[in-house]
């Protein structure tokens, strides 16, 4: 067997990465609301843009990017990881909180598919998925392979009901006027 010097050992992936937002600002044909902000996408690098920064406008709608945002990734969710990378569509959730009047800010981003449904479900927080880049969809593969152990589900055996521990347990409730 061949020793492994610790310098040519394999460092193990990252556990936080950072991403960029492209969030858009749409137009709304509603009586209740004249746009919404939406996330669209996420960049698998963080540009040198200023957080907020305009990219494009047209009539219905404006795109921004929003910022960066570090994704952390977790050794006791890798099956969550796995059920994303394998879904067809592989998705970073994106939540955008409102601080002001017309004025948000990121929330969360997370690569994990069941994280991102419970967010979904919040109240006062845009939620969206959007597509994960081919760099990320790479990093969250990494983590996978380096940590996911895979858990054996085991059936449990039902213990036999004792009849003989059941009767002297008695029924355990008394009527009024009982004192014994």
């Amino acid at each position: 067997m061949t020793e492994q010097n610790p310098s040519q050992a394999a460092t193990p992936p990252d556990d936080r990465f950072e991403v960029g937002i492209i969030v858009a600002k749409r137009t709304l044909k509603s009586r209740w609301a004249s746009h919404a902000w939406l996330p669209v996408a996420a960049l698998p690098a963080i540009p040198a843009a200023l957080p907020w920064t305009m990219l494009s406008a047209t009539p219905e709608e404006e795109t921004f990017y929003a910022g960066a945002y570090e994704v952390s990734l977790h050794p006791a969710e890798t099956s969550h990881y796995r059920d994303n990378l394998i879904s067809g569509r592989p998705s970073l959730w994106v939540a955008l909180r409102q601080v002001a009047e017309g004025s948000y800010d990121l929330a969360t981003v997370t690569a994990d598919p069941y994280e991102g449904e419970s967010m979904a479900e919040g109240i006062g927080e845009v939620v969206e998925a959007v597509p994960m880049p081919l760099e990320v969809q790479a990093k969250v593969l990494a983590f996978f392979e380096a940590f996911h152990v895979e858990q054996v589900f085991h059936k449990r055996k039902r213990d036999r009901a004792d009849p003989e521990a059941l009767a002297r347990q008695g029924t355990g409730t008394r009527r009024r006027g009982d004192e014994g």
